[in-house]
Parts: C-alpha cells; structure tokens; sequence
C-alpha cells in the first residue's frame, strides 16, 4: 500500500486546524487544500519580496487562505443546536448533528437561498436565515428521527 506524504506547511497547517473548527466537511477536500494553502505561500513570498513585512506578508496570505471561509455553516448550525436545542440536544451530540444536518437537502436549501458570504454575519439576512433555518432543522430532527439514530 503506497501511502503519499503531505508537505507540511505553516499555512496548510493553519488551513487544516481552522477547517477541523469551522468546516469539517471540507476536510477531505485534499485539492481544495493543497491549492489554498500553495497560493497563501507564494502571496507570502510575493509580498515580502515585494517589501512587505513579515506581518504585512502574513496579513496578505491569510487573507487568501481564508477567502470563502468566514461565515461557516457548521458553525452557525452549532450555535443553533447549543442555543435553540439544548434541552433536545446533549452537547456531546452537537458536532455529529451538525455534521448530519449539513449533509439534509432541506438544510442545504435553506442555506442557499441566502447565499452567505465572508461578511454575512454583519447582513440583516444574517437573523433571517438564523430563524428560518431554526425551523428547518427542527423539522429535519423531527422527520427524521435524527436524535434518536444519534443516541443509538
């Protein structure tokens, strides 16, 4: 069995570390990675041969390896769960229902119609999608006996 070893970087480790956080289901995605953190690498490079700093450097390549990833949809779930569901969700189960629930058509629907970017959180669509996707998921948990397949 050939197994392919990982070029360890700073900015792919600091990519893995936060997707583990706030997007876990992208952690799979090798090509998504090694791109993102390949082109925060040369951004570094490039700006401080540039004249960048070391820190202005750094500020310019994090903001490439994080474009896209500001507003998470797992994280946003979670706090759905920890803060309209707790007295239905034991706190152990919050990460695998979010994982499950980010995986639901109906989810994934709701999420879309708004579109959320890196500044979503600052739009009024920011407490919209918050309401209604409270209703969606009580209605996934509901439908599809989620709390109960997780218990088991």
């Amino acid at each position: 069995m050939k197994t392919e070893k990982k070029e360890l970087s700073y900015y792919r480790l600091r990519l893995e570390t936060y997707l583990k956080d706030y997007h876990p289901h992208r952690l799979g995605d090798e090509r998504f990675i090694a791109e993102r953190s390949d082109a925060s690498a040369k951004v570094y490079e490039e700006s401080f041969l540039a004249g960048a700093t070391p820190a202005e450097a750094d500020e310019t390549a994090l903001q490439v390896l994080f474009e896209g990833l500001h507003f998470s949809e797992f994280f946003f779930i979670e706090q759905i769960l920890d803060n309209e569901f707790s007295a239905e969700v034991p706190a152990e189960l919050t990460s695998k229902l979010s994982l499950l629930l980010l995986k639901n058509d109906a989810v994934k629907a709701t999420i879309d119609k708004y579109n959320p970017d890196d500044t979503f959180d600052e739009k009024p669509e920011y407490d919209l999608l918050y309401t209604e996707l409270t209703g969606t998921i009580q209605l996934v948990i509901e439908n599809n006996s989620l709390l109960e397949s997780l218990k088991a």
